[in-house]
């Protein structure tokens, strides 16, 4: 006889929900306003729209406010539709900042960061490194914070790259519409 009941959940859903719970229980008090303020300045990617700004202001290029909008808007909307569709619970342990209710998978504010310093990264490379390293800390403060799953911050950057690639590109295509894209 089949069972039809599921008897184990999948290994690699193992390890995820072990890192998360292990991220967790090795917080550290005096660095939790830091990943709090991270995850803060990372909503609605409304850092990288500041940032975005600067740029503009400082280079005189007001395409590089608008191709931001654009990508946090493209990557806030793919990540809305997938969080529908997918339905994961958020992790159930003590999370540090406010409550969020939405579902986990995958991370909004990884998948917009990433997107979003991709993008300024392509309007100002001698500011990769840094722009990259914000990204990834507000990736890690939604782990540390209690947010999400590794799995979910993981799928956050990939849908973050492949957003900002997928803009950019478009933005090549239609500044040299004489060329092939290569």
């Amino acid at each position: 006889m089949v069972s039809t009941r599921r008897k184990d959940v999948p290994a690699l859903f193992n390890t995820d929900r072990q890192l998360e719970h292990w991220i967790a229980g090795h917080r550290v008090g005096w660095l939790n306003w830091l990943f709090v303020g991270l995850s803060e300045i990372g909503t609605l990617g409304l850092v990288w729209l500041a940032l975005a700004l600067a740029l503009a202001l400082l280079h005189r290029r007001p395409a590089i406010v608008v191709a931001v909008l654009v990508t946090d808007g493209a990557a806030n909307l793919i990540t809305t539709v997938i969080k529908a569709i997918v339905g994961r619970p958020r992790p159930a342990v003590d999370r540090l900042g406010p409550a969020v209710s939405s579902p986990s998978f995958p991370s909004g504010h990884t998948s917009t960061s990433v997107a979003c310093a991709v993008v300024l990264a392509a309007y100002a490379p001698r500011l990769r490194g840094p722009l990259y390293l914000l990204a990834a800390l507000i990736a890690l403060s939604r782990l540390y914070n209690g947010d999400h799953y590794p799995l979910d911050v993981a799928g956050g950057a990939v849908l973050g790259l492949a957003t900002a690639r997928l803009l950019l590109g478009a933005v090549r295509r239609r500044s040299h519409p004489g060329r092939r894209p290569g």
